[in-house]
């Protein structure tokens, strides 16, 4: 009985986590993944070419050819734990919606640190490609920006369908002043449901609170920010797993909290950028005058 509360809980926590992530799994990110999360690393295929097309010769048939898909490991070195203290109830004894609200809570909470670390490492990976325009769109500019991004996934190899665009709340506004940006209202339901606000150039359009790098990151003498950021989930990973399930646990015995209890869980995951070149970056920089 405890066993399948802990699967339910969980599963209520993970279902949040999925709404409230702005880099969802399967849009922003793949989960594609062979071994256990919580032993510390999985294996991850990463392909880099499509299957090879050849000519048939009736007689001898045609030669074949072996693929290119290659497994990398991925480190689950992400460790990140709930642990909310209930006062004045007993495990046993917690209201239901109560429960409901700290399972709510706990999921957004995990999003916000997952959006954050997962923009980070999107935004600062090695290798990523940087736009060499450091100068803030605006409404006249904004659409040329996406479409040097466009130009540029498109000469690296990456597949037009499934590629979208993660946009700052400034550049965004800039962006949706274009009759080019297509709106919400006119996206199909998948496109809605997967969380997007827009379209533009061929990209789904994600709103991200998260996308700014600190200055003292890259230059010190510049103030740094990124407003949108553009990839595919082919070559963006992030696999992750309960290392110990949601639960309401006692606190009775733990020689501080009488009649408490806390809302327990840990997650685990890990992040890769497998190829670098397939991200690309548009970042602004001003100069910090000196104090």
């Amino acid at each position: 009985m405890a066993h399948g509360k802990q699967e339910r809980w969980s599963k209520l926590v993970d279902a949040k986590l999925r709404q409230t992530l702005v880099t969802r799994d399967r849009t922003i990110f793949n989960n594609r993944y062979e071994g256990n999360p919580r032993a510390g690393k999985v294996k991850i295929p990463v392909r880099d070419t499509e299957v090879a097309v050849k000519a048939y010769n009736k007689s001898t048939g045609v030669d074949l050819s072996e693929g290119s898909t290659t497994y990398i490991d991925l480190d689950i070195d992400q460790d990140e734990a709930v642990n909310e203290l209930i006062d004045g109830y007993d495990a046993a004894a917690v209201p239901d919606n109560l429960i409901a609200d700290r399972l709510d809570s706990a999921g957004y909470s995990l999003a916000l640190s997952m959006d954050q670390k997962s923009i980070r490492l999107l935004e600062q990976t090695e290798g990523v490609q940087v736009a060499a325009s450091k100068t803030a769109a605006t409404e006249s500019t904004a659409y040329k920006e996406v479409l040097k991004a466009k130009t540029y996934l498109s000469r690296a190899g990456v597949p037009e369908s499934g590629r979208w665009l993660l946009a700052s709340p400034e550049f965004l506004e800039v962006l949706m002043l274009d009759d080019r940006f297509v709106k919400q209202g006119d996206l199909s339901q998948q496109l809605v449901a997967s969380g997007a606000v827009g379209k533009v150039a061929g990209f789904p359009v994600y709103e991200c609170c998260n996308t700014m790098v600190d200055d003292a990151e890259l230059v010190a003498s510049k103030k740094t920010t990124t407003e949108f950021i553009c990839g595919h989930p082919n070559w963006c990973h992030r696999v992750m797993e309960w290392q110990e399930p949601v639960d309401i646990v006692s606190l009775k015995g733990s020689g501080k909290f009488i009649g408490a209890s806390a809302v327990q869980g840990r997650k685990v995951y890990g992040l890769l950028i497998s190829k670098p070149k397939t991200v690309y970056v548009k970042r602004t920089e001003t100069a910090v005058s000196g104090g």
